[in-house]
């Protein structure tokens, strides 16, 4: 049999209607709403056009149960956050995404919490932290307990409708509702210059009309409704991804989808959206029980029940498989009815609702199609391979996600990457020419295949897949695609065709990945294969078809580096990336472009010796790692690290820390590089220890401060963490700190206070003082840290007694070892010593080698 191809263009009528805009965004969640927003305020002459499917406030995001993940807590770090979500891309997320998504992600959640969105609070005032799967630390925050996506769309919303334009022709944001996008149009050069849609009521723009702009934003939102059961809503039949496909565009690990692995099991014949129970359920302390009661996350990973969603879906798959069951159980009935009623509104009303009452009974759940890990491949700014087309949020893969998104990042991915293609067109709109036809060709699937479609995508392709099994379902989409009658256009027929292109492109893609790598889960190749998967299947669709490519991952960023030493990086709450780039740099300066003359002239090529890296001075060391990464990078793998010491152990004078064997050459022109990083850092750490065991027993942490060398704050930090103090301030925005120049500017300590809170109502202040009679306006305000500053120690004392628990409280200024435990005895939460990191003295270590 023949079948027909996957057709490059819709088959629908001509448009009726035309409208003009500078820019349009396909889609109403929070990437389509923010890139709206933000494109307004910084082109206020430009004319904003978003269309929607449904009305303004439907879409993905409202169901957004559990939060958006943002490193606003002093206590976390944007290193740990990084780390976290390489950790549970299982090796597929790109880098310099991550680090984006992390840096840039608190400041536009407060631009989100300036916009008008209200999220939960602690009693001083402070945003309120969750935590969900694969986060080491309370970095979510959330709105109405579980219900963020309301809160989140609720105010986009508002914020749209108040900048619509006061009539035709005036800029501002207009939006047509229930429209379905169809195709781009595109010109004689193969640019994007607007979309084709159809616009489903009556009026002056019903029917197939088209939309005329510079440039065309996708957010369309995931393709969820592939699959018989899912979370996502009935509009999430991957428009955006299979527009893109016909367009021309690239993209990539469509086979990535993420089952939620905690969704309401309602039976076994229920289909279309399940009710989802959030992860924050169990970031709250709920647990998973089989059908006996017994609790099987325990001994699965170190998370348990918070591990990533890949681990815990595989879990429940595997307890079902070998139970026989079709659900297992989630556990929360130790919250008590309060609990329940107060952080968990909605959730607990849907089980209600079905017939279950948490606070007595657990919760039945199964695994659910979720999340697309994968979509139209983009740049950091939002680009993709067809001029003027921009894609951000679910419908885009920005490699922010990998091969398994962590919880809570998907929301915030929409918010950072949407401002970056708003920033990224305001500098310099496209200017494409008028549309053309470029013959693709047309064609519709059969709206009655729908259902068997789905069926046939949960059977094969689902949470647990092997090669027979994608082979049936990739039979039947070839099948799927002939149709006895002739299909007219309609919003069902297109929608069908739609998920047909997307579930064919999402099969293709998991049959050639023969590997289990994060939401992708080969019974028949049950671990994952760094040797050959270690890369990205790029899809397109041409007149050939569709076609595969194969981009190998992340070659020129951390390749060199061993796989343990990246992993003992992340665990200690660095960027591989980073660390990368600072040891490249490090090794520029050092080698030059000459490179080591001394070592060329005296060392004959093939000459392999061991060092040994050895203390000369008792301390304590840290920055192995940071080293093994500078000997990797400049030999290029061939010398070869044995660690003998680990960081944050001390050491005696004569003690080696690791052994080094490869070729001389590379061994002596990294040792200056190696030493001075390692020297360097366990001089922090040797300092830092002094200064904690000065305080030992008195409940007083010492703490360092940003007074570092440019470039080495995230390392400098790590060192004194190393050493067993507590780190302050990454940078500028992590917190503020109110200090005497703030103070006269503002015209006092109080008002500096209120003007902080008014500008940024959800970061920590701290505010420093130098007079006892300024602590009281500040609690009076809430104030939750206030840092003493040059207080005599009768002062500290009276100050903690004034203060009596009700913030934290930390010295500063003039402090010496002499006098620490005398500080610390006053009651005070920290000591802040900056010269931890600006003047700490260099711990001796030195190379030596061995023989050759």
């Amino acid at each position: 049999m023949t079948y027909p191809p996957l057709p490059r263009r819709l088959t629908a009528p001509e448009p009726g209607w035309t409208v003009h805009a500078d820019l349009v965004v396909v889609g109403s969640g929070v990437a389509g709403l923010t890139v709206a927003l933000r494109y307004a305020q910084l082109a206020p002459r430009a004319r904003v056009l978003v269309v929607t499917k449904d009305v303004l406030s439907a879409g993905s995001t409202r169901w957004a149960q559990g939060g958006i993940a943002a490193v606003l807590d002093p206590a976390d770090s944007a290193a740990e956050h990084i780390r976290d979500t390489l950790t549970a891309g299982a090796g597929l997320c790109d880098a310099d995404a991550v680090r984006l998504l992390v840096t840039e992600g608190p400041a536009a959640l407060r631009r989100l919490i300036d916009s008008g969105a209200r999220f939960d609070r602690e009693p001083g005032g402070g945003l309120q932290l969750g935590r969900e799967g694969g986060h080491r630390r309370d970095r979510i925050v959330h709105a109405g307990g579980d219900a963020t996506g309301a809160e989140v769309q609720r105010a986009l919303v508002a914020a749209v409708r108040a900048a619509e334009p006061a009539g035709p022709g005036v800029p501002g944001i207009e939006v047509i509702e229930h429209a379905l996008v169809l195709d781009l149009l595109k010109d004689a050069a193969g640019a994007a210059c607007g979309v084709t849609l159809h616009v489903m009521g009556e009026g002056a723009r019903d029917g197939v009309g088209a939309v005329r702009a510079s440039a065309v934003v996708l957010a369309t939102g995931g393709m969820g409704q592939v699959y018989a059961a899912t979370t996502n809503p009935l509009v999430s039949t991957g428009d955006g991804v299979a527009l893109a496909l016909r367009a021309g565009a690239v993209v990539s690990d469509l086979e990535f989808v993420q089952f939620h692995p905690t969704v309401l099991w309602l039976g076994g014949d229920s289909t279309g959206q399940q009710p989802l129970i959030s992860e924050a359920v169990r970031g709250e302390g709920a647990v998973l029980i089989d059908a006996g009661g017994e609790r099987f996350m325990t001994g699965v990973h170190e998370l348990a029940d918070l591990a990533p969603r890949d681990v815990v879906a595989k879990a429940i798959m595997r307890r079902m498989l070998e139970t026989g069951a079709d659900h297992v159980h989630l556990d929360a009935r130790h919250f008590g009815e309060e609990k329940w009623r107060t952080r968990f509104p909605t959730i607990h009303a849907i089980c209600l609702e079905h017939g279950i009452d948490p606070v007595r009974e657990p919760i039945p759940v199964a695994p659910a199609a979720h999340y697309a890990s994968g979509g139209v491949r983009t740049g950091l700014d939002g680009r993709t391979a067809v001029p003027g087309l921009y894609a951000c949020g679910e419908v885009a893969c920005t490699g922010v996600h990998g091969a398994n998104r962590l919880a809570s990042n998907s929301l915030l991915e929409g918010l950072v990457f949407a401002e970056r293609i708003a920033t990224s067109l305001a500098a310099g709109p496209p200017r494409p020419g008028e549309p053309v036809d470029d013959g693709r060709a047309t064609g519709l699937a059969d709206p009655r295949v729908r259902p068997r479609l789905q069926a046939r995508m949960s059977a094969g392709a689902g949470v647990l897949r092997g090669g027979r099994s994608l082979r049936d379902v990739r039979q039947a989409l070839l099948d799927a695609r002939w149709t006895p009658v002739a299909v007219q256009p309609c919003t069902e027929a297109w929608e069908t065709t739609n998920l047909l292109t997307v579930a064919t492109a999402l099969v293709t893609a998991a049959a050639a990945r023969e590997e289990t790598r994060g939401s992708h889960w080969r019974e028949d190749f049950p671990g994952p294969d760094d040797t050959w998967w270690l890369g990205h299947l790029d899809l397109s669709l041409t007149e050939e078809g569709l076609t595969m490519t194969y981009r190998r991952h992340d070659e020129d960023r951390t390749a060199a580096l061993p796989s343990h030493v990246e992993a003992e990086l992340l665990d200690a709450g660095l960027d591989p990336a980073a660390v990368v780039s600072l040891v490249d740099a490090a090794i520029a300066e050092d080698v030059g472009q000459e490179g080591d003359v001394t070592t060329v002239a005296t060392i004959p090529p093939g000459q392999n010796a061991t060092g040994e890296v050895v203390a000369r001075r008792d301390g304590v060391v840290a920055g192995l790692p940071v080293a093994e990464a500078a000997f990797a990078r400049l030999s290029g793998g061939r010398l070869t690290v044995k660690a003998r010491a680990k960081d944050g152990e001390r050491v005696a004078a004569g003690d080696v820390l690791m052994t080094v064997t490869g070729p001389v050459r590379d061994l002596l022109t990294a040792e200056r590089t190696v030493l001075n990083l390692l020297t360097h850092l366990s001089g922090i750490a040797t300092e830092t220890g002094r200064w904690v065991r000065a305080v030992e027993g008195t409940g007083a942490r010492v703490r360092d401060s940003r007074k570092t060398i440019p470039g080495l704050r995230a390392l400098a930090k790590y060192a004194v963490r190393c050493g067993g103090g507590a780190n302050h301030r990454m940078s500028l925005s992590d917190a503020a700190l109110i200090k005497d120049n703030h103070v006269v500017a503002a015209g006092g300590v109080a008002e500096a206070f209120r003007a902080v809170r008014r500008a940024f109502p959800g970061l920590p202040i701290e505010v420093e003082v130098d007079r006892l009679d300024q602590i009281e306006p500040l609690l009076a305000e809430g104030a939750e840290e206030i840092l003493l500053d040059n207080f005599a120690v009768d002062d500290l004392a009276r100050a903690v007694r004034l203060v009596g628990g009700r913030a934290r409280l930390e010295a500063s200024g003039g402090l010496t070892l002499a006098v620490a435990r005398e500080v610390a005895a006053t009651g005070v939460d920290y000591l802040a010593v900056g010269a931890l990191t600006h003047s700490a003295p260099a711990l001796d270590i030195a190379l030596d080698l061995q023989g050759t």
